[in-house]
C-alpha cells in the first residue's frame, strides 16, 4: 500500500528531525565555543539527507496512488498534510537547504559573539548573506506555491497566513495601541503616586530563580519526564515532544524576566508534550503552526503568569524560593509593569505587539528588496521612534541585532506571535464562559481544568485543522481581535 509506504518514511523522517532537534538545542545551550565549525558541518549534512528523503520524487507517486486507497478519516487527513508538507519541501533544492543551513548557523554562533559587543559593521555581512538567502528562498517558494514571496514564507510557519490578511488587523491594533498605550502610562503613573511601588530588593541568585522556575513549570503541567529546563542567550523551546529542551536567560536584579521567560517557554512546551503521539510521525501530530504555538506559550506567560488569581497562589511559592514576603498589592505593579522598552522578549502585553509589528514590516521590505541591511538601522530606530517614542540608533544589539530570528533566516515567524496573543485572548475567553470558576481554582494553584480544556480543543487536534478552523471550533468565533483588546483595556485601562 502507499500510504503504508508513507507511514514508513514518516518514522524515518522522524528520527533524523529527532537528531538535528537535539544537536540544535545543544548547540545552543552546552556546546563549547570550539565545536561550532564542525557543528554546522554535522547539522547541514543531517538536513541535506533529511531533505532528500522527504523530497523524494517517488514520494509525489505515493501520495498520488494513496488517494485511491482504503483510508480512515485520520489517514485521509494525514495524506493531505503529507501532500503540503511535500509540496512546500519540494520547492527547494537539497544543495540550497544545505548552503543555507550551514550559513544561518554560521551567522547565529557569530551574532552570539557580535550582539554582545554592540558589532554591527562586523555582523552586517553575514546579515546579508542570509538575507540574499531568504529572497532566493522566498523566489523559489513562490513560483511554485503561486503566493506572493513573503507569503510563501509565512506558509512554512503558519499555513494560511496571508500578509493582505494580516496587515489590516496590525494596522488596527496599532492605531488602537498607539493611542492606549500612553493611557496605560498615564494610569500606572498616578497609581504608583497614589501608592509608590516596593522595589525589588537585593540580588537573587541564579540557582534560587532556577529553583522559582522549575516550581512554576511543574505547577501548570510541564513533565520533567519528557523535557528540560537550560540557559541559553536567547530563551527557545527546542527538542521533540518526547524530549522538550526550554531555556531561559537570567538576571540576579530582576526575577521576573526569567520567570515569564520560562512560563512562555513553558507554555510552547505544554503544546508539544501533549501532541497526538500516535501520530507523532505523520504531518498531522504537529502541532499546527507558530501562530497557534504562540497561543500556547502566550496563554501561560499572559493569560495565567500575569493574571492576579494565579499570584494569589504563586506568592508563597516566591517567598519560599527566593525569600521575598511580599503581598497581591506589592507584586501586581510589576506584573503589570507597562514601560516603553527596548527589548522584545522583556516587553509587556501593551507595547509587545508594536514590537512584533515593527519586525513584520521591516521584513517585508527586507524580502522584497525595499530595504537592504545597509539601511536597516536606520529603517529601525525610525519606527521604534514612531511607536514607542525610543531610539536604537547608537545601540544595534537592541536594534536589529536583538532578535535570533533574522540570523537564523527565520523570516515570516515574527506575526505570529501577535496572532498568538490575539488567539490566547481568545481561548482564555471562551474557556472561563464554559467554566467560571477558572479564576478561583488558578489562585489555589489548580490548573487541571484549563489544561484539560486546551488538551481536548487544540493539543490534542495536532494539525488535523487550519488554524482559522481551530480556533473557531476550540472558541465557537472566528478570530477576532476584540477579545485581546478587551482583555487589555481590562487589565491596563482602570485605574
Amino acid at each position: 500500500m502507499s500510504f503504508q509506504k508513507l507511514d514508513e518514511l514518516g518514522h524515518k523522517l522522524e528520527a533524523l528531525e529527532h537528531a538535528l532537534a537535539i544537536l540544535g538545542a545543544d548547540e545552543a545551550t552546552h556546546m563549547a565555543v570550539g565545536g561550532g565549525e564542525k557543528r554546522a558541518d554535522a547539522m547541514a549534512a543531517l538536513a541535506g539527507m533529511l531533505h532528500r528523503q522527504a523530497s523524494a520524487p517517488e514520494i509525489a507517486d505515493w501520495i498520488d496512488a494513496a488517494e485511491n486507497e482504503d483510508l480512515n478519516d485520520d489517514q485521509r487527513i494525514a495524506l493531505a498534510e503529507f501532500r503540503r508538507h511535500y509540496t512546500n519541501l519540494t520547492c527547494l533544492p537539497a544543495e540550497f537547504v544545505e548552503r543555507q543551513t550551514s550559513q544561518r548557523l554560521r551567522s547565529e554562533q557569530l551574532w552570539r559573539d557580535l550582539r554582545e559587543k554592540n558589532d554591527w559593521k562586523s555582523f552586517r555581512p553575514a546579515l546579508e548573506g542570509i538575507v540574499s538567502l531568504v529572497r532566493e528562498e522566498a523566489a523559489m517558494r513562490a513560483s511554485v506555491l503561486k503566493l506572493d514571496p513573503y507569503d510563501a514564507l509565512m506558509e512554512q510557519y503558519d499555513p494560511g497566513n496571508r500578509a493582505a490578511d494580516i496587515t489590516p488587523v496590525f494596522d488596527k491594533l496599532k492605531t488602537f495601541l498607539k493611542d492606549f498605550a500612553p493611557q496605560a502610562l498615564a494610569i500606572q503613573e498616578q497609581r504608583d503616586a497614589k501608592r509608590p511601588r516596593k522595589p525589588l530588593s537585593g540580588t537573587y541568585a541564579i540557582d534560587k530563580q532556577r529553583a522559582l522556575g522549575l516550581a512554576m513549570m511543574g505547577a501548570v503541567g510541564f513533565d520533567f519526564t519528557h523535557g528540560s529546563l537550560s540557559v541559553s542567550h536567547h530563551p527557545f523551546c527546542g527538542g521533540v515532544p518526547t524530549d522538550v529542551r526550554i531555556t531561559t536567560r537570567y538576571k540576579t536584579s530582576d526575577f521576573l524576566s526569567a520567570l515569564m521567560g520560562v512560563l512562555h517557554e513553558a507554555g510552547h512546551a505544554l503544546y508539544e508534550q501533549n501532541l497526538p503521539h500516535q501520530w507523532g510521525h505523520w504531518p498531522l501530530g504537529r502541532a499546527r503552526g507558530m501562530a497557534v504555538h504562540e497561543s500556547q506559550s502566550l496563554f501561560v506567560e499572559k493569560q495565567l503568569g500575569r493574571n492576579p488569581a494565579f499570584w494569589r497562589w504563586a506568592l508563597p511559592v516566591v517567598e519560599r524560593e527566593l525569600g521575598e514576603n511580599w503581598s497581591l498589592d506589592d507584586i501586581l505593579p510589576w506584573v503589570h509593569h507597562v514601560e516603553r522598552g527596548l527589548i522584545r522578549v522583556d516587553a509587556d502585553e501593551v507595547t509587545y505587539p508594536l514590537h512584533v509589528i515593527l519586525r513584520y514590516e521591516l521584513e517585508q521590505e527586507l524580502v522584497s528588496g525595499r530595504l537592504e541591511v545597509a539601511d536597516l538601522p536606520e529603517a529601525w530606530d525610525a519606527k521604534m521612534h514612531e511607536y514607542l517614542g525610543l531610539s536604537t540608533l547608537d545601540n544595534p544589539a537592541d536594534g536589529p541585532m536583538q532578535d535570533v530570528h533574522w540570523p537564523g533566516a527565520a523570516f515570516g515567524y515574527f506575526p505570529s506571535y501577535t496572532l498568538g496573543a490575539l488567539m490566547a485572548a481568545q481561548q482564555w475567553a471562551a474557556f472561563e464562559k464554559v467554566h467560571p470558576a477558572a479564576n478561583s481554582e488558578i489562585s489555589e494553584g489548580h490548573f487541571e481544568a484549563v489544561n484539560d480544556w486546551r488538551r481536548t480543543n487544540i493539543w490534542s487536534q495536532g494539525s488535523r485543522y487550519s488554524t482559522p478552523e481551530l480556533i473557531e471550533r476550540a472558541t465557537g468565533e472566528k478570530l477576532d481581535a476584540r477579545f485581546f483588546i478587551e482583555h487589555l483595556e481590562k487589565r491596563y485601562g482602570q485605574a
